[in-house]
């Protein structure tokens, strides 16, 4: 289902019969995905919720213009509330992964009062630091360049090769196949600016704002991505209402590496 706004082309399904008695839940996949990602997930959480995903910009069947401006935080916080008013929904649950985590975070710090409860995996804040800031920036730049110069199977078989996301080589070569399949029907131009326009480096530095984020939060890491785990084991002291579970025999990407834990450990929390 497609939205305009400020005239670009959103789009967002309903996972299970929209009824508008019940809570919704907005789900946000991370770079190089799109709202597929979640569909195997949301058949197994709790029912007693609206399920909805949205294709970020620049991913899946939403739009992908040239102009970076269009992918900041500020756009994508606008694009998630734009679908929010359409749903006529004045609260909402957000449950984001990696890049949707990142975005989920801007949004509750936008609009505190629309977000009734958090869930975040393998998410930051941003990067406090300037100096390491300028240099996520530079390799984001980096990594578009690379994408402008290579085709779309060049660069998903680099990306899925990363080092964090070596926990998924245990899959088959099927599983793993149909992995980078889903990433290569992505656009090139929406993945290159999501990286200039949304990546880790340019997007504001949200430590800070967390204190006024009161809503319940549940942040979620695997065991093996040590870097994401640490980094959560601090950020939980941030919020005022947060809990951290750790996802054993999980990497980066839990919900795919550990479905079955991982829809255990939300339906908890959502009850």
């Amino acid at each position: 289902m497609i939205i305009h706004s400020s005239s670009i082309k959103i789009n967002f399904e309903y996972f299970n019969s929209f009824d508008p008695s019940k809570k919704t839940i907005i789900l946000l996949h991370g770079f190089t995905g799109s709202l597929e990602d979640w569909r195997p997930v949301s058949s197994s959480l709790d029912m007693s919720f609206n399920y909805v995903g949205i294709d970020l910009i620049g991913h899946g069947k939403s739009e992908s213009p040239e102009e970076v401006e269009n992918y900041s935080a500020s756009e994508i916080v606008k694009q998630i509330d734009d679908i929010l008013a359409h749903l006529s929904a004045n609260k909402t649950i957000l449950l984001g992964y990696s890049m949707g985590g990142r975005a989920a975070l801007n949004f509750a710090v936008k609009y505190p009062g629309k977000v009734e409860a958090l869930v975040l995996e393998s998410t930051t804040p941003g990067i406090k630091d300037e100096n390491l800031r300028n240099e996520r920036i530079k390799n984001d730049e980096k990594l578009a360049t690379y994408l402008y110069k290579h085709s779309i199977e060049e660069f998903t078989e680099f990306w899925v090769n990363l080092e964090i996301f070596d926990t998924q080589r245990r899959f088959s070569e099927e599983k793993r196949e149909q992995i980078r399949l889903a990433k290569m029907r992505n656009n090139k131009t929406g993945l290159k600016n999501s990286l200039l326009g949304f990546g880790t480096g340019k997007m504001p530095a949200l430590f800070d704002d967390l204190k006024n984020i009161t809503c319940k939060t549940l942040l979620i890491t695997g065991e093996l991505d040590t870097k994401f785990t640490d980094i959560n084991s601090e950020l939980v002291n941030l919020f005022p209402k947060a809990e951290h579970r750790i996802i054993k025999n999980a990497g980066h990407n839990t919900h795919l590496e550990e479905t079955k834990t991982f829809i255990k450990t939300v339906n908890n929390f959502l009850s």
